[in-house]
């Protein structure tokens, strides 16, 4: 197996596999392409691995990342809960009797309908960041619990998410004071350092300040906090370096092994948990030679499956069965619109029509956030398990 890359730096593997060529090309023959493979044996896996990363602490699958029914059944197999921020999502639970006592709703901002769709469904928990919101729950107040979402800017990740949520952490002691005066119980703090962080270090700085916080506002609490969220952004191996959960949360478990004892700690993976466990299959549909590129034209892209490199500023690694010199190419998807352009100036082999193309770490992000501009039929999601299949 070669790894090259050219301008375009992600990874590109370059492996005669007989086995797993004939494998994808039996899935293609029976499902059609493009196809999105989903390995359960590989999401278990991950999800044990993250447990024992941060022992003591709950999990909660962002089902935003990937909602689809077979990893929600999963999840729910392995005893995970749910991070919900939708009555859509609600109901994609509800097809699995998931109870909502297992879920929190952490979108901060909330219609009236919503917050009823969601109590009707079960669930209790929700997540606000402000005055507003807050004076929302009111007329629910004997029926939910709270936690105060604060914002924690990272550098170093790749989507900001407290750009466009969370209270700064000087306006915390304001809203648990405001949130008892209108006989709302504020359960505990939570927060979103963002997603696919390069490093725990925000984390650890998030864990230590809301812990602060907590302990001063407990020591005049009629209600004590004791629920602690540390959000999401662990990260998916986009750079297939052999990404270590266990060594990334080493500082995160070092933090939260200071807190109390009794306070509980949740968290909200997503990518990291199912990123890997999906593959893009594809296939050359056309080729052209412009501009002193060799041009690939697929039956995916990034209205499709590849959306994530449009919203999510992901750039996935690829894989070919086919060895060669290298030449500089332009991979592109299905649709009439020149931005659907999945990698350009790529160093690879040479490519036939009817080629393979595999997107790999591919199951966070994608098929979430695609569109059907064109009106291109989605790829279809197919269902293995790896443990399964070896033990045969």
């Amino acid at each position: 197996m070669n790894t090259i890359g050219g301008h375009d730096t992600r990874p590109l593997r370059c492996a005669p596999d007989s086995t797993l060529e004939a494998f994808y090309r039996a899935l293609i023959a029976q499902h059609g392409s493009p196809l999105l493979v989903f390995d359960k044996a590989i999401l278990r896996q991950k999800f044990r691995a993250l447990q024992s990363a941060l022992p003591g602490v709950e999990l909660y699958y962002a089902v935003k990342a990937h909602p689809d029914q077979h990893i929600i059944e999963v999840i729910n197999q392995l005893g995970g809960g749910f991070d919900v921020a939708s009555a859509g999502e609600m109901d994609l639970l509800l097809e699995h009797k998931v109870s909502g006592r297992r879920t929190i709703h952490t979108h901060p901002i909330k219609k009236d309908q919503e917050i009823r769709d969601a109590l009707r469904f079960g669930a209790t928990t929700f997540v606000v960041d402000n005055l507003h919101e807050l004076r929302k729950l009111v007329p629910y107040r004997s029926r939910v619990g709270v936690l105060l979402r604060v914002s924690f800017r990272s550098s170093s990740a790749k989507v900001d998410l407290s750009k466009k949520f969370g209270c700064a952490p000087n306006e915390v002691f304001d809203l648990v004071s405001n949130a008892e005066a209108l006989g709302i119980h504020i359960k505990g703090l939570s927060f979103h350092v963002g997603s696919q962080c390069l490093d725990a270090s925000k984390h650890v700085e998030a864990i230590n300040e809301c812990a602060n916080l907590i302990k001063t506002i407990n020591q005049g609490a009629s209600r004590p906090l004791s629920v602690l969220d540390i959000g999401g952004g662990f990260p998916a191996d986009y750079e297939l370096t052999g990404l270590d959960i266990d060594a990334f949360c080493a500082p995160i478990r070092s933090a939260l092994a200071s807190l109390p004892s009794d306070w509980h700690i949740i968290a909200e993976p997503g990518r990291y948990l199912i990123a890997p466990a999906v593959t893009s299959i594809t296939t050359v549909t056309g080729l052209s030679r412009r501009g002193g590129y060799q041009w690939y034209y697929l039956d995916d892209g990034v209205y499709g499956s590849f959306s994530g490199q449009i919203f999510d500023h992901a750039v996935y690694p690829l894989q070919i069965f086919k060895t060669g010199a290298p030449v500089a190419s332009i991979i592109a998807g299905p649709t009439c619109d020149s931005i659907d352009v999945i990698a350009e100036d790529i160093l690879m082999p040479e490519l036939e029509i009817g080629d393979l193309v595999m997107g790999l770490q591919m199951g966070a992000y994608t098929a979430a956030t695609k569109t059907r501009f064109n009106s291109i039929p989605d790829a279809k999601l197919i269902v293995v398990d790896s443990r399964e299949q070896s033990a045969k």
